[in-house]
């Protein structure tokens, strides 16, 4: 098992709660992100700046039981057909029977955004949403 974050827009509190519940639970934490982003990590891989190479390199080194950091709905849902589980920033776990409706809907999101409509952004991020994030990643460690 190790920890893959998806860190090209990853806040720095999450991969703070990976490194520490990494080294607590022995579990090795790898992150990936284009050259544009400084990543401190025992563990990082550089990827260009081309779409989705991150997502690409997360991919390819996702295997079963490994446990995916993304925001990233696309990117979730192939890895989790690799039998990897994923986990949102926010410690939402993206599930199978779920996923394919999330997709529909962020498509249906960027219809009407491309069609010159608006949509909220996201919140900004609050210390309950790094608590929260922080007992997911735990519960995914310790479960089988």
């Amino acid at each position: 098992m190790k920890i893959l974050i998806d860190a090209d827009a990853c806040p720095r509190t999450v991969l703070q709660i990976c490194r520490k519940s990494g080294r607590e639970y022995r579990v090795p934490v790898w992150t990936v992100a284009s050259y544009n982003h400084n990543i401190n990590s025992d563990h990082h891989i550089t990827v260009g700046d081309a779409p989705e190479e991150a997502d690409l390199k997360i991919l390819n080194l996702a295997e079963g039981g490994d446990i995916i950091v993304t925001q990233d709905l696309g990117l979730a849902a192939m890895v989790m057909g690799k039998g990897a589980r994923c986990l949102s920033p926010l410690g939402k776990e993206y599930q199978s029977d779920t996923i394919d409706f999330m997709l529909e809907l962020r498509e249906i999101k960027a219809r009407h955004r491309r069609a010159g409509g608006r949509t909220a952004g996201p919140q900004k991020r609050t210390a309950d949403d790094d608590q929260r994030f922080e007992q997911s990643i735990r519960r995914m460690l310790t479960s089988d």
